[in-house]
C-alpha cells in the first residue's frame, strides 16, 4: 500500500530491515552478556551484597526511607512554589503593558539560561551569608531555591506557549461578550490551555524530582541518591545493588507521576467533549406542545 506519507516496502527493503533487526538484537544481547560477565567477575552479583534489601528492614528504615522523605520534601516544596510562580510570569509575558511584559521576559530568560546547580550553589552561599538559617537546613533551602528559580522560568514558557496555542477565536469570543482580559484569561483561556500544557508540565515535574539529586551530590543534602553512597559503604561496598534499588525507586516514583498525569489529561479531555447542557424530558414535551399549539393556531 502506498500513500503520500508512506511507500510500501519491497522485498529488498523487507530483507534489509530484517537483517538490521537481527544485527541489533545480537549486538544488544552481546552488550547485556558483557555487562553481566563484568559484574559477575567483580563480585557485584553475589547474594551477600543483595541480601540486606530482601531479608532486613534496616537499609530501608535507616537509609532509603529518610532519603526518600527528603527527596519528596524538596520536590513538593519546589513544585508548590514554582507552579504558581511560573503561571504568573507566563501570563505576565502576555501582558499588553510593556512595563510588565519586558521585566517578566528578562527574569524568565535570565533564570532559564543558568544551570540549576549554579542556582543551588548561589542559594547556599546566600543563606549562609545573609540569613540565620541553620547549617543543617541550608542544603534543603538551597536545593528548593535553585529548583524554584529554574523551573518557574521553564514553566512560565510552558504556560505562555500553551495559551498562545489556543485559536484566536477564543479570545475574540471573550472580548465580544464584554470580558476584560483578566476575566478572559481566568475563565476561558487558562482552563482550555491546561489540557494542552499538562504533558509538558508533568515532564518538568519529573525533572524537579530527579534534580533533587544534585543537592545530594554537591550540597550534602541527604536525599535518596546520596543515601545510596552511605548505604553501599556500610554494607560491604555493594555499589551496584544500592544504586539499582535507588534507581528502581526513582523509576517507580516518576512512573506513578506520569500515570496520574495521563489519567488526569484523559479525564479533562472527556469532560470537554460534553456539551454542558442537559435537556429533560419535560422540557422536550413542553417545547413540543408549544410548537404544536403554534402550528394549529397558524
Amino acid at each position: 500500500m502506498t500513500s503520500v506519507l508512506y511507500d510500501a516496502q519491497g522485498p529488498r527493503a523487507k530483507r534489509r530491515n530484517v537483517l538490521f533487526t537481527v544485527v541489533f538484537l545480537v549486538a544488544l544481547a552481546a552488550l547485556l552478556w558483557w555487562v553481566y560477565s563484568t559484574l559477575k567477575d567483580k563480585g557485584q552479583l553475589e547474594w551477600a551484597l543483595w541480601k540486606p534489601f530482601f531479608t532486613s528492614g534496616e537499609p530501608w528504615s535507616t537509609y532509603i526511607w529518610p532519603g526518600l522523605q527528603n527527596t519528596l520534601k524538596a520536590a513538593v516544596l519546589a513544585v508548590l512554589i514554582a507552579l504558581p510562580l511560573g503561571a504568573v510570569f507566563g501570563i505576565a509575558r502576555l501582558s499588553d503593558h510593556v512595563w510588565i511584559r519586558v521585566p517578566a521576559a528578562m527574569v524568565v530568560e535570565f533564570f532559564r539560561a543558568i544551570p540549576v546547580l549554579i542556582l543551588m550553589i548561589f542559594g547556599l552561599a546566600l543563606f549562609a551569608e545573609y540569613t540565620n538559617v541553620s547549617s543543617d537546613d541550608r542544603p534543603l533551602y538551597a536545593v528548593v531555591t535553585g529548583l524554584v528559580l529554574y523551573n518557574a522560568a521553564v514553566l512560565a514558557e510552558i504556560v505562555r506557549a500553551g495559551i498562545l496555542s489556543l485559536p484566536k477565536g477564543q479570545s475574540e469570543a471573550g472580548m465580544a461578550i464584554g470580558l476584560r482580559k483578566g476575566q478572559m484569561m481566568r475563565l476561558i483561556l487558562l482552563p482550555q490551555a491546561v489540557t494542552a500544557m499538562l504533558p509538558a508540565i508533568v515532564s518538568q515535574l519529573v525533572v524537579i524530582v530527579k534534580d533533587t539529586a544534585l543537592g545530594g551530590a554537591i550540597l550534602t543534602f541527604p536525599e535518596l541518591l546520596s543515601s545510596a553512597n552511605t548505604m553501599s559503604g556500610y554494607y560491604g561496598a555493594n555499589v551496584i545493588a544500592s544504586f539499582t534499588v535507588v534507581a528502581v525507586i526513582f523509576i517507580a516514583l516518576n512512573f506513578a507521576l506520569t500515570s496520574f498525569a495521563s489519567w488526569l489529561e484523559q479525564r479533562l479531555r472527556r469532560a470537554k467533549k460534553s456539551t454542558g447542557a442537559v435537556v429533560g424530558v419535560d422540557d422536550l414535551a413542553t417545547g413540543g406542545t408549544a410548537g404544536g399549539g403554534g402550528g394549529a393556531g397558524t
